[in-house]
């Protein structure tokens, strides 16, 4: 196999390696440093993907991420979709295909790695162009800890894709002679294949480096693929380039168009020659060196088609020896040819006409329409923009404090200029955190005439009589035309920002970089106003693609969410316990026997903590431990009942609600001593208690003396349940009075259990006689083992989550989150005894009056018992009051929160927030369920032992 359009002296691939790669089913080859664009290329693959609306074949536009067309699906070694084939580097054994727009995720998990990077520094450089290595040059010579970060394997940027000569020599001779420099420095890091994706407040960029994509298959494996680096920077110099712009002309997107500086990257950067009879379409001088280049490379220039009346006599004398006909004052009107360009349709320009077509035959047309400074993550860090007319293009307005450009990101495009900026970059820099930068010698570039002005250029009006009907493309990936726009403007939008959404311009994986200034130009052609006026869109990060998998790092899997277990999980595992997840915990489900149903293992738990003894592990309660004079005053203002007047020793069950007096959460207040209380939470809501109380304190109520400490993993709670608890408390706490009237319900006592210094809680969540044993975590199996050996003579039971679930819904205890859906008030819950008429306020308390909330036809928590006592409804069916249900849409009276098999009631049942509840106790409602409906009667929330005399034994 050989590759037909290699130029041979050029380029900076390794010519004496072969890679074999397959695209579209098809194998090639190419070398080490080529992209997949570059090798596609060289193969003579110009039709790469198609697009994405209108399915039209696409070639390559560009060299680098700017690529609005040559997305590929890489299939080997591992499926990864909407990839641009311009930034995958080439590897052995590559597999890729091209694209419609659209891609396809793997179906199996990704098996490479990823991880994450901190770095500080006091100067971050981004872009390792000419400006880029001047400027972290001048830094690290004046002893700077700098960063330097670039998209590319090899340092150098433009000079790569260019013939540049400094001090008479390749200007990429004085770039690696600068990284060699720049790698002997300890202060100073160059990382390679690294592109920042984000710039956030405070000198934070993040920054993407791809390890080892370019190694395929044969990536170590212990080697991450990708690494996001978190680079915190004191200063930021974005020497970032720029990009070349299009012009849009009819059928402005077959193959074989691409923009003029891509093709002499592609030449010089890759020996690649991207066809063999070129037209030159330019509106300014960039132009011209690839067109000289190209043509000494072997490439025959039909012509250069140039925009402007006069045509600068240096660029004119260069084309005449090569034989190369300018045509000045003409545009490229459109192109023939489908799968690729074979004709270029030129006409005279003048005053917005054009003159007679006549047609120049090529196989690839080059565009120039002038260049865009690269300002997304100038942007980003909120830097401000100002349109310059000279080049057609929108330039930073001013360095900011902490962030500066250089280079052709500031608008600085001669090589000389380059490098005078990034040093007076770098000096501004580090003057700005104190340091000095000595003055260094920079390398001199060979002589070049004035730059001509450049005329603006969005589009050439199309010769078809409706020219709005011309296929003449914006944003080549989204498929949006210059109707598009123009419809956009005729419906009355007048700001880019709303022309971009309704066009979806710019919304693609090049982020609009090269449709968004020529966007901007069209609509303001097309408004009559002028461009500076208009501005362009503003850039949001990630400025590129990011793939999840490298954001997670390595905080996937259990690290994304960990596993979190109490400190008697291994006794839970040991006794055949099935966990379910309760926030990050794994908490015991039920203790199945052998060959014992779910329901079996259930209704077998419950018998025990309603006859026997029973005992859970209860340790992943949230514990929130209050200190501080000013505790009690906290509590009172965030619970709807009071907390301050809790004595020591008492403890006292309370609500707690969002500012619309909806109930967020609930639990036990312990006053552990006059200035000391410790509250429970719920076990999936105790971090967003914290931080719910933590806001209130830090920013609401600065002057409370209170602090806030989570204690939830330093305590082992185990719930011993059932009319016999007070006997196996008293076997393993002889020295503690268990007796009902020395030690009442709601209260507390410190003993010692099994040995252990323990807190032991009289609170219920069953109804039934029930004790709380607090010990400290490590010391909680040992008390665990003690309660179920003292308990064996009892028949004592260990109960999951789901036996808990059934005996307090027996008794109505609400789970908030389960029986509440964030438009429930205590009231709602039948709880207006937990809300205080006696506090002057609370959190929440001004919401209950709102006429919303005192409506009659609320929905309210109220029991269901099904007619047929062995229905278990399920939960969030809805609820309807007709036995026939009725053609949609269809009313609901409210929904299905719980629903259980209990044993105490022989029977299933279920809680229900329905409207008008309490109004409906007694009532017959029907519940839609497989194409039926199920009959049930709706009664009191409480359906076990209403009169709570279990309670104490």
């Amino acid at each position: 196999m050989n590759t037909p359009f290699r130029a041979h002296g050029h380029g900076h691939v390794d010519r004496d390696t072969t890679l074999s790669f397959t695209f579209d089913g098809i194998a090639h080859t190419g070398h080490p440093g080529d992209t997949l664009a570059s090798a596609l290329l060289a193969n003579g693959v110009h039709h790469v993907a198609g697009s994405i609306k209108y399915g039209r074949p696409r070639g390559v536009l560009a060299a680098g991420a700017e690529e609005p067309n040559a997305l590929v699906q890489i299939e080997a070694p591992f499926p990864e979709p909407m990839l641009t084939a311009t930034t995958v580097e080439l590897y052995d054994g590559l597999v890729a295909r091209g694209l419609s727009g659209q891609g396809r995720l793997s179906n199996r998990p990704d098996p490479a790695r990823y991880d994450t990077m901190h770095a500080h520094c006091d100067l971050l450089v981004v872009g390792a162009g000419p400006a880029g290595l001047a400027t972290t040059l001048a830094a690290a010579r004046a002893g700077a800890r700098v960063i330097l970060i670039d998209e590319l394997p090899r340092p150098g940027g433009s000079l790569l894709g260019g013939q540049e000569l400094l001090d008479g020599a390749p200007a990429t001779v004085w770039a690696d002679g600068v990284v060699a420099e720049l790698d002997a420095h300890a202060d100073v890091q160059v990382l390679r294949r690294t592109t920042a994706f984000g710039h956030y407040d405070d000198g934070l960029v993040l920054a993407l480096e791809k390890r080892t994509d370019h190694l395929g298959a044969t990536a170590p494996a212990h080697i991450s693929r990708q690494r996001v680096w978190r680079i915190r920077a004191k200063q930021v110099v974005y020497a970032t380039g720029a990009y070349e712009r299009p012009v849009a002309f009819d059928n402005n997107d077959r193959p074989g168009i691409m923009l003029a500086g891509s093709a002499r990257t592609y030449l010089n950067r890759f020996g690649v020659l991207p066809g063999r009879r070129a037209v030159v379409f330019t509106t300014n001088d960039s132009a011209y060196p690839a067109a000289l280049e190209l043509a000494d490379a072997g490439i025959r220039i039909a012509a250069v088609i140039d925009a402007r009346e006069e045509v600068p006599e240096h660029w004119r004398a260069a084309c005449d020896e090569r034989g190369i006909g300018i045509r000045a004052g003409h545009v490229v009107t459109g192109i023939s040819g489908v799968e690729r360009v074979t004709r270029a349709h030129v006409a005279a320009f003048g005053r917005g006409r054009l003159g007679e077509r006549q047609g120049i035959g090529c196989d690839l047309l080059l565009v120039s329409g002038g260049w865009n400074p690269a300002v997304a993550l100038f942007s980003q860090a909120r830097g401000t923009l100002r349109y310059d007319a000279g080049i057609g293009a929108f330039v930073p307005a001013h360095a900011l404090d902490g962030v500066r450009t250089a280079g052709s990101a500031s608008g600085t495009f001669t090589l000389a200029g380059a490098l005078a900026d990034g040093v007076d970059a770098a000096r501004r820099a580090l003057s700005a955190i104190g340091r000095t930068c000595r003055t260094i010698a920079l390398p001199s570039p060979a002589p070049l005439p004035d730059a001509a002005p450049a005329q603006v250029l969005w589009r050439v009006p199309s010769p078809q009589d409706d020219q709005d009907g011309a296929k003449q493309f914006v944003d080549l990936q989204r498929d949006a035309l210059v109707s598009d726009v123009l419809r956009a403007t005729g419906a009355g939008l007048r700001s880019v920002e709303h022309v971009k959404r309704y066009t979806t311009i710019g919304t693609a994986h090049d982020q609009g970089r090269t449709s968004g200034v020529m966007t901007s130009g069209i609509v303001a052609e097309a408004l009559g106003v002028d461009v500076a006026d208009l501005g362009t869109t503003r850039s949001r990060p990630p400025a590129l693609p990011v793939a999840f998998a490298a954001l997670a790092g390595r905080n996937r899997g259990d690290l994304f969410d960990p596993i979190r277990v109490t400190s008697l999980h291994p006794w839970h595992v040991e006794h055949g316990a099935l966990f379910e997840d309760v926030g990050q915990w794994k908490r015991p489900w039920y203790y199945p026997r052998a060959d014992e149903t779910m329901d079996e293992a259930v209704l077998r738990e419950c018998r025990a903590a309603r006859t026997g003894v029973a005992m859970m592990d209860g340790s992943t309660l949230g514990k929130i431990n209050v200190q501080g004079p000013d505790a009690g005053v906290l509590l009172d203002r965030l619970y709807t009942n009071m907390m301050s007047t809790l004595k020591v020793g008492r403890i006292r069950y309370g609500v707690m609600c969002g500012i619309d007096g909806m109930a967020i959460d609930d639990g036990t207040v312990i006053r552990v001593a006059e200035r000391e209380f410790l509250l429970t939470t719920t076990t999936g809501n105790a971090a967003k208690v914290l931080a719910w109380m933590e806001e209130w304190l830090q920013t609401e109520w600065p002057d409370l003396r209170v602090h806030l400490t989570s204690v939830t993993e330093h305590w082992v709670t185990i719930p011993l349940v059932g009319p016999r608890s007070r006997d196996v408390l008293a076997l393993v706490a002889p020295g503690l009075d268990v007796g009902k009237d020395v030690f009442p319900f709601m209260s507390w006592r410190d003993a010692t259990v099994a040995g252990v210094a323990a807190r032991v809680c009289r609170i219920s969540f069953s109804g039934e006689l029930a004790y709380e044993i607090n010990v400290p975590a490590w010391d909680g199996i040992t008390v665990w083992k003690a309660l179920h050996t003292a308990g064996g003579a009892f028949g004592i039971t260990p109960y999951g989550t789901e036996t808990m679930h059934v005996l307090r819904a027996e008794k109505a205890y609400p789970i908030i989150g389960q029986d509440t859906d964030g438009t429930v008030t205590p009231q709602d819950l039948g709880m207006s005894w937990v809300v205080s008429k006696k506090k002057p306020d609370f959190v929440g308390k001004r919401s209950f009056t709102r006429a919303e909330n005192q409506r009659g036809d609320r929905k309210q928590l109220v029991g269901l018992l099904p007619a047929d006592e062995r229905v278990l409804l399920p939960e969030g069916a809805q609820i309807i009051a007709t036995s026939e249900i009725p053609a949609p849409p269809v009313p609901m009276l409210g929904h299905i929160t719980s629903s259980y098999r209990s044993d105490a009631l022989r029977r299933t049942f279920a809680l229900a927030l329905v409207r008008s509840g309490t109004q409906r106790i007694g009532e017959t409602l029907y519940v839609p369920l497989d194409g039926r409906t199920v009959p049930v009667t709706v009664t009191e929330p409480v359906l076990f032992d209403k009169e709570g005399t279990r309670r104490d034994g």
